[in-house]
């Protein structure tokens, strides 16, 4: 016996048992949950794969294997040796009849149950919340989006660089950072691989940052976590058109991937569809900053030439049937490393993607300002420590060149696809203003 194989039976997972119809195949799982009718238990099990029913029928199996099935509990460890069979009628359209059943593990007293638990009952057995079908689905899907982000990127020539956790400086302030004691001196966590990012680019030309990222933002919203994963593209010689094109280019081809490879997944979770299946085609409509402000127009909590709050981004959304791209923010409320439009001063060369349903922002960025003298005025007007930027800094005296690129929030992108009502929910263990825990 090896770990795939058990009394000479392979183990197949349940998402693809359809490939091995009426063959003899080992499937090792927990139970999801379980009934019976008179001679017949119907159980279900899951393997993180999928969930699969099986017909356990008196007589089709030993004695002993019938009763053992009878006394299986939620979330107890199960192995089955049975043959899958085609029915309409079972999730994924194959049940699986079962010749022997054996219980693995105990479970008893399993605190989720199929009554309505409250956000903080489920959050603090997140461990255990994490197994069930929707949050299970959920995880499927952010699983996808990260293999479609690798791949778009290796078929683009870009390179995968990884930027360091512990930074000496911030990348737009140092308000929202979470400060260490670095043997002796001040360190940050950092908010962004992207001035890190930058200085890969100027080495390899096209590069993508993909780590985790922390923002010690006291903002208890469905959008919020103090720890989240980035997605952070910079390349040399792209201007804000080609860092549009990229980021229009980039959700699309995401978006389709996961219609194309967990369609099962969106439907476990009641996603419509018809949301996700516009932005599968681009060009995504694009405006400016001022076309922006005049769809908001009489809205008396927003003040022209300030920054869109949730609120702002969600009317903003509701005007199209996929992403906008808005461009040419006021320079003022945008981060001191944008460059400026030549056209006019006051705005910066920047974009940001706001996803329709209310799930607002999920990509910021802009071409950055390549100029020493420009960088460096911007740099002291923004009242930043010289010294900690002075290897950003560099980058402009040695061999600079127009550059730009974004940042992308995994979370923000999964609970737009997914649905989800919280972004707590499309990361295995949230952390987030009062929960570090479990």
């Amino acid at each position: 016996m090896t770990l795939q194989t058990f009394r000479g039976v392979a183990a197949v997972s349940i998402q693809h048992l359809r490939e091995h119809l009426d063959q003899d195949v080992l499937v090792q799982g927990w139970l999801y949950n379980l009934r019976s009718k008179g001679k017949l238990r119907f159980l279900q099990i899951r393997d993180g794969s999928g969930i699969v029913q099986a017909v356990v029928a008196k007589g089709a199996v030993d004695d002993e294997f019938f009763e053992a099935a009878g006394t299986l509990t939620q979330e107890c460890g199960v192995r089955l040796i049975g043959r899958p069979v085609e029915d309409a009628r079972a999730p994924g359209g194959v049940e699986l009849q079962p010749s022997y059943v054996e219980k693995v593990s105990a479970s008893e007293d399993y605190p989720i149950t199929k009554k309505e638990h409250g956000p903080a009952f489920l959050m603090e057995h997140r461990h255990l919340w994490l197994r069930s079908r929707k949050q299970a689905a959920t995880m499927r899907i952010r699983d996808e989006v990260c293999h479609a982000i690798r791949e778009f990127f290796y078929e683009r020539d870009f390179y995968c660089m990884d930027s360091p956790m512990f930074t000496p400086n911030a990348c737009e302030g140092t308000t929202t950072l979470f400060g260490v004691d670095y043997f002796g001196e001040q360190a940050f966590l950092t908010q962004s691989g992207q001035l890190y990012a930058e200085a890969s680019a100027m080495a390899l030309g096209k590069v993508y940052v993909f780590g985790p990222v922390f923002r010690a933002e006291k903002s208890k919203t469905r959008k919020h976590l103090t720890e989240f994963w980035m997605i952070e593209p910079e390349a040399a010689y792209y201007d804000l058109d080609d860092v549009m094109k990229l980021a229009e280019d980039f959700v699309s081809y995401i978006v389709g991937r996961v219609l194309e490879r967990r369609r099962a997944d969106l439907e476990v979770l009641e996603r419509d569809l018809s949301k996700l299946e516009p932005a599968t085609k681009t060009p995504f409509p694009r405006i400016s900053y001022r076309d922006a402000e005049k769809l908001l127009e009489g809205d008396p909590t927003f003040e022209p030439g300030e920054d869109f709050g949730a609120p702002h981004e969600t009317k903003i959304g509701a005007e199209f049937d996929r992403p906008v791209l808005i461009h040419r923010y006021p320079r003022k409320i945008k981060a001191f490393y944008m460059k400026a439009d030549p056209e006019d001063a006051d705005l910066a060369l920047c974009v940001d993607m706001i996803a329709p349903d209310g799930y607002g922002e999920i990509i910021g960025g802009s071409q950055r300002e390549e100029d020493l003298a420009t960088l460096e005025q911007q740099v002291k007007k923004h009242r930043l420590p010289a010294e900690a930027f002075r290897w950003y800094v560099d980058l402009r005296r040695f061999g600079s060149v127009p550059h730009g690129g974004f940042g992308l929030g995994l979370e923000r992108l999964v609970a737009w696809i997914a649905g989800a009502e919280h972004i707590r929910e499309c990361i295995p263990f949230p952390r987030m203003l009062y929960r570090i825990y479990p």
